[in-house]
């Protein structure tokens, strides 16, 4: 159910969407999700015009993605993403919701005051209605801890989730940023709320593989799908830096990214993988998300898009050949070592 009249559409998704998507389970669950996921963490802000998100949102439809990934405070400002989304909601996409699988978060800072952040039950819930209300949803399909909270008992916060789903307001819950022990310890507390935790989301990409260490096993252990977020390293796997940082990139303008962060030794590593990627036909980001769902214990990669031609050049990174061995192994090469992380 919408909390507003749809806006009416000639829009209709392509026919053939779920024909060459090859959908994956979510740990142990009833769950399938595309291999590739639209993140709507940056370019779906009230600063980016609604046509362009609207065109992006239809077209990852009309190509099989059906997870959208959500948080409360991504924007800019907090909470834009999910009102531009509520809005392509109502204009074309309500009547196929239920052939979509919607996320968001909460966890980070929201709103002044003691209530807006963390983990408590108040901060949790009040978000997950305020998340409701601005896209329009009765429920979503799977809500985060968007980070553990270590002033909080891991007790409430999982009481929260599962007051949640309880609620009807969400189906699924899952957690993100979550270390190993906190993940065991409250995939546990979950178990026996009778609410079983459906994903873990971690960064996770060819220039961070800390999630290879204990993470994954841990993932897997608990019976969790992962989806995991940055697969592109902020841009960094893509041709977008391989000569330099250009005037007006995420570099020069992201909170999230800077200009240090793209080294010459980074840049050194970039170069020799996106070689790589040539001789299998493929863009140094095609190979990136390749690479990054090789593992069969990750479900999807979450990718933004700032445009439908970016976006439909990383979702071919589903097509084509698997990686070989040889491939991997130089690859590998280029990397920094399993478990770890390069020092940007």
């Amino acid at each position: 159910m919408l909390t507003e009249d749809r806006q009416d559409s000639s829009w209709r998704p392509a026919p053939d969407r779920y024909e060459q998507t090859p959908y994956r389970r979510a740990g142990r669950s009833g769950v399938l999700l595309p291999p590739v996921s639209l993140g709507l963490w940056q370019n779906f802000g009230g600063d980016r015009p609604l046509e362009t998100a609207r065109a992006i949102l239809r077209r990852a439809f009309d190509l099989g993605v059906t997870h959208i990934d959500l948080a409360n405070n991504y924007g800019p400002p907090y909470g834009a993403a999910e009102t531009t989304f509520g809005q392509v909601l109502r204009s074309d996409l309500a009547p196929y919701r239920d052939e979509l699988f919607i996320a968001t978060k909460a966890g980070y800072d929201m709103w002044p005051g003691p209530y807006g952040d963390g983990g408590s039950r108040k901060y949790l819930l009040a978000s997950l209605d305020q998340s409701l209300r601005r896209t329009g949803l009765d429920h979503v399909d799977v809500f985060y801890h968007h980070r553990r909270d270590p002033e909080t008992p891991l007790a409430e916060t999982m009481g929260a989730l599962d007051a949640a789903v309880r609620a009807g307001k969400a189906l699924y819950v899952g957690l993100s940023n979550y270390a190993p022990a906190d993940l065991r310890e409250a995939a546990a507390i979950l178990a026996d709320l009778g609410t079983p935790v459906l994903l873990l989301q971690p960064r996770y990409s060819m220039f961070d593989r800390r999630p290879e260490g204990e993470l994954l096993d841990t993932a897997a252990e608990v019976g969790a799908g992962v989806a995991v977020f940055s697969p592109l390293a902020q841009g960094r796997l893509t041709d977008r830096y391989l000569d330099g940082i250009p005037e007006g990139s995420r570099a020069t303008r992201s909170a999230y990214l800077s200009a240090s962060d793209v080294t010459d030794d980074l840049l050194s590593r970039a170069r020799a993988l996106d070689a790589l990627a040539a001789a299998r036909g493929q863009s140094l980001a095609q190979l990136a998300l390749r690479w990054a769902v090789r593992d069969e214990r990750v479900t999807t990669a979450l990718i933004g898009a700032s445009s439908v031609a970016q976006l439909e050049a990383n979702l071919a990174a589903t097509t084509g050949p698997d990686l070989t061995d040889e491939e991997l192994a130089a690859i590998e090469a280029h990397l920094p070592s399993a478990g770890t992380a390069l020092q940007v």
